[in-house]
């Protein structure tokens, strides 16, 4: 954590409220509804119960952010309730997640951009030519300073929400009730349906902890960490319910399932058929101020881990405006080498993968942190109490996450333990180094 006396050079409650906001707006809500739309109606569901799971998640963190006011997160409530392993097990996990999260909103980045710039669409070696340029100039501006990526969060997330609110806003006074008969489109029961469609819908509040992560560069921390958290969590539920039931209300289920621009082909319903370039607009907008704020972030956890003796020196480097310049260049260094790796595969399947891979990784953190906050309860450690609503929050947090990390697939479970593992031999080398 920085011991700067500068405050001006620290995030404010807006700006970090911007980063929460701006972290979990990225691509997933301009996606998502295709993939809910073979569920039809009762898929709000899901995102009601995933905004509830995030609500209790952000509750937790936003209470360990209070007395553990700490750069890193989840990383640093984990390794004060377990220790230096379980700590950079956690720490890992999440870098991996942020490796896996930067390179695919880069990859949505560019895929939003090729409606303006058609030939992005067929010319693989430009979309990741623009992708790159895109992701080292963020990491450029996010490596002289913390503060100047924190503005360009601020204002990219005021901008994003404009589009969404209006299409939101005019799709109330396009309802079509047939488009929710039947409620459940899908073959499966609705149970069923609505695990399945929570997993998805959990995929766009990943980004909760966003502000835990950069505690040492916040004002206050203590004060204004929990209260960017519950206000960026509050306002994204309540948009991304109230776009997705603005959606369904204009599209039925069976073309929503059609299409790959749900926002842009409702618009187009709206408005006309150049409104589609309002969206496409938002998309790009979105996608890029997400992509800065994760840049922001990805050097934050390296660095922390650096400063408690768990990875080289060298990551808790930073400059005069108190970035930590090396991790975030090595971080995008490496989101470069894993575009590179994939670049003959298919926009879409680098996507999935990436984000897959990312989700799974991020519950971990999520994980170890409820588990750190009900340890701490029954400890009585920093001033917890063992009383029934800590248990409560430990219970429904816990196993929400469980939850969720089996409604994510086998698959990207199995991907992410082995990231997971390839990080032990990290922790052995940096032990013996330092």
């Amino acid at each position: 954590m920085s011991n700067s006396k500068n405050s001006s050079k620290k995030l404010g409650v807006w700006t970090t409220t911007a980063l929460v906001v701006g972290g979990m707006i990225g691509s997933g809500i301009f996606s998502l509804p295709v993939a809910l739309a073979q569920f039809g109606g009762i898929s709000l569901f899901g995102w009601l119960f995933a905004a509830l799971g995030a609500f209790i998640l952000a509750k937790i963190l936003g209470q360990l952010s209070k007395v553990i006011p700490d750069t890193g997160g989840p990383y640093a409530y984990s390794r004060a309730g377990f220790g230096d392993f379980i700590g950079f097990f956690v720490g890992w996990g999440y870098w991996l997640s942020l490796w896996a999260t930067n390179a695919a909103i880069a990859i949505s980045f560019v895929s939003y951009l090729s409606v303006f710039i058609p030939i992005l669409k067929d010319n693989s070696l430009l979309s990741l030519i623009t992708a790159l340029i895109t992701i080292w100039l963020l990491t450029a501006l996010n490596s002289y300073s913390v503060k100047g990526g924190g503005k360009t969060q601020l204002i990219t997330t005021l901008l994003k929400i404009v589009p969404l609110l209006a299409i939101t806003v005019g799709g109330f006074f396009f309802i079509d009730w047939s488009n929710f008969s039947p409620f459940n489109v899908s073959e499966v029961s609705s149970i069923q349906a609505i695990t399945i469609s929570t997993a998805i819908c959990l995929f766009a509040f990943l980004g909760i902890e966003a502000a835990t992560i950069p505690a040492g560069n916040i004002k206050s921390p203590e004060k204004t960490i929990p209260k960017a958290t519950m206000y960026g969590t509050i306002a994204v539920s309540i948009l991304y319910m109230a776009s997705s039931f603005a959606l369904f209300s204009v599209l039925p289920p069976a073309e929503m399932a059609n299409t790959v621009s749900p926002f842009s082909d409702a618009a187009s319903k709206m408005w006309g058929a150049n409104a589609e370039y309002i969206v496409a607009a938002g998309a790009c907008i979105s996608t890029f101020g997400a992509l800065n704020g994760w840049i922001l972030i990805s050097g934050q956890m390296p660095m922390a881990m650096a400063n408690d003796g768990i990875l080289p020196k060298p990551f808790a480097k930073i400059n005069k405006n108190e970035s930590p310049y090396f991790s975030i260049i090595v971080s995008s260094g490496i989101v470069t080498i894993l575009l590179l790796l994939n670049q003959t595969k298919g926009l879409a399947d680098v996507y999935t993968y990436m984000i897959l891979l990312s989700t799974v990784a991020t519950l971990v953190s999520y994980i170890f942190s409820v588990s750190a906050f009900g340890l701490f309860s029954i400890e009585r450690k920093y001033d917890f109490k063992p009383k029934l609503t800590n248990f409560i929050l430990t219970l429904v947090g816990f196993g929400f996450s469980i939850w969720m990390m089996f409604g994510s697939g086998h698959e990207a479970v199995s991907v992410g333990f082995i990231g997971l593992l390839l990080g032990i031999p990290v922790y052995i080398w940096s032990k013996r180094k330092i």
